[in-house]
């Protein structure tokens, strides 16, 4: 049985559509870095995103070819995530790094090779996606119900719950806004779309754990 990521780490994957605290461990990733808007079909996100799939299913299909990954066991591709920084008004603007995860066992040295693999089978250049670490630590979470345009209301209670909890949102230029797509929006009517969001944490300057300045 194929392993799937959404049933073996439920608190990463199917979390509750209330906010609560999480420490998220640093994972690897096949990540494609750039900017403009999601919804534009003719947009450098669509095309990322085509890139990030097109390398794990050679990954994951890599058994039937003549090399053969050390480790290598079958699992679901996990969903699409999507790290987010917008530096202006409007969507045209928004900064992102497209993910997906990457099984334990790719190495650098796997991924390098998925690369070169993709490429010469699928004639396209995969040479954007790069093997990327983010350990992101203490984050706010919550599963986000509905439009993607309707997350500032979650957003709200998130950052909210936070201060509650002596903590305060730390974006950073390693730390960033966090979306993980449960659903497909081919598939999925816009109300009923899952999407888990994260925003990273640290402790507020003026809490009494906070320590020194």
């Amino acid at each position: 049985m194929a392993f799937d990521y959404k049933k073996e780490y439920k608190a990463l994957y199917q979390p509750p559509c209330t906010p609560h605290l999480i420490t998220v461990p640093s994972m690897t990733f096949a990540a494609v870095r750039g900017q403009g808007d999601p919804n534009d079909p003719a947009g450098e996100y669509k095309a990322a995103v085509e890139l990030l799939y097109g390398l794990l299913y050679t990954i994951k299909m890599s058994k039937k070819g003549s090399y053969r990954m050390d480790g290598y066991f079958d699992f679901v591709v996990p969903p699409l995530e999507g790290l987010w920084e917008q530096t202006s008004a409007g969507k045209e603007n928004f900064r992102w790094t497209s993910l997906l995860r990457l099984p334990e066992f790719v190495t650098r040295k796997e991924f390098d090779w998925a690369v070169r693999e993709a490429t010469a089978k699928k004639k396209k250049d995969f040479s954007k996606v790069e093997f990327f670490t983010y350990d992101e630590g203490l984050c706010v979470q919550c599963m986000h119900l509905g439009l993607y345009d309707n997350e500032p209301e979650t957003l709200a209670r998130m950052d909210a719950f936070a201060v509650e909890q002596g903590y305060a949102v730390d974006f950073s230029d390693t730390r960033f806004h966090h979306e993980i797509y449960l659903s497909d929006p081919n598939r999925t009517l816009p109300e009923k779309r899952k999407t888990i969001l994260r925003h990273p944490l640290q402790k507020a300057p003026c809490h009494p754990s906070a320590g020194p300045l």
